[in-house]
């Protein structure tokens, strides 16, 4: 149901249904509950389930939080026992998961218990309050990173994080930075370090993922493109060679071929290249251009 995120199926001057702050959603009713919603509202997205014992004390302080905002923003809580191709779609792994939606799209997101002073600057900084001098700071520095500028990003990270030591997009970034640079273990090693919630931040967990993606993509790819040649059943293959692809910083082939593989046989090892897939959309984030692209072409193929 990649649909979901879809960015071509958004209408443009969509209305969000319904006056409601806090509702359940559906299948059926995502697209309108949030992402045309949220082209308005900034809409918080609580992944919950009955049996989870931090989901009963998480949930209602969003609640209570989300009705101090007076409008500003809205949630939407997603049952993962009732609505499991809705936690596949997001790649849900735990619960309680909560992802921010703003514009029509993933913004931020976090998994796990969180306090209330955290939630707060969550939603302060969803809804463009609190924190915006830091935010500004941060999408600085993420515009020198994208740039190749290692070095100036780099002090901005470090003056944020000497006003706000554990913000976790700062972290996230400096993470970015030792990658930049080749410092893989000493990243590993600061993402160790850090305490649990932090950890649980969605750009750490997606750097933890590239690392995990980048250790296991260490051979070379000529021989992989051969053995995939020879034998184009072999799925094993398309799954190291992605995997080679993307260590060597050739994402889009990475996603391709991984594409490839799900249009030759789809449930291949319980769908092992679908899985891997969604491991390279995550360690590339969801605003990536690439993982666009490939979400777009994951929806046609999967529906076809």
């Amino acid at each position: 149901m990649a649909f979901i995120l879809d960015e071509s199926a958004i209408p443009v001057n969509a209305a969000p249904g319904g006056a409601d702050l806090i509702k359940d959603t559906t299948i059926e009713t995502f697209m309108e509950d949030v992402v045309v919603a949220s082209q308005q509202v900034p809409v918080i997205v609580d992944f919950w389930a009955p049996w989870c014992g931090p989901c009963k004390t998480l949930g209602p302080m969003l609640e209570k939080l989300v009705r101090q905002s007076g409008g500003k923003v809205r949630m939407v809580k997603v049952n993962v026992d009732e609505e499991q191709q809705i936690a596949a779609q997001f790649q849900i792994q735990t619960v309680p998961t909560v992802y921010a939606f703003k514009g029509g799209r993933p913004v931020d997101a976090f998994q796990g218990a969180q306090q209330e002073s955290q939630l707060k600057r969550f939603i302060d900084t969803l809804v463009g309050g609190g924190a915006n001098v830091l935010d500004e700071a941060l999408e600085q520095a993420r515009a020198f990173l994208a740039e190749g500028d290692v070095d100036t990003a780099t002090q901005i990270y470090q003056q944020i994080l000497g006003q706000d030591p554990a913000h976790a997009g700062a972290i996230a970034g400096m993470l970015r930075c030792y990658l930049a640079r080749g410092l893989n273990d000493e990243a590993a090693q600061v993402i160790a370090s850090l305490p649990d919630a932090l950890q649980k931040h969605a750009g750490i967990q997606a750097i933890s993922t590239e690392l995990a993606l980048l250790a296991q993509g260490a051979d070379d790819c000529a021989p992989l493109e051969a053995k995939v040649a020879a034998n184009p059943d072999d799925h094993q293959a398309y799954i190291d060679l992605a995997l080679a692809y993307y260590a060597a910083g050739r994402k889009e082939e990475a996603c391709d071929i991984l594409l490839a593989s799900i249009r030759r046989d789809r449930s291949w090892n319980e769908e092992e290249a679908r899985k891997q897939l969604l491991k390279l959309f995550e360690a590339m984030g969801h605003a990536d251009p690439i993982t666009k692209a490939a979400r777009r072409k994951l929806s046609a193929v999967w529906l076809a």
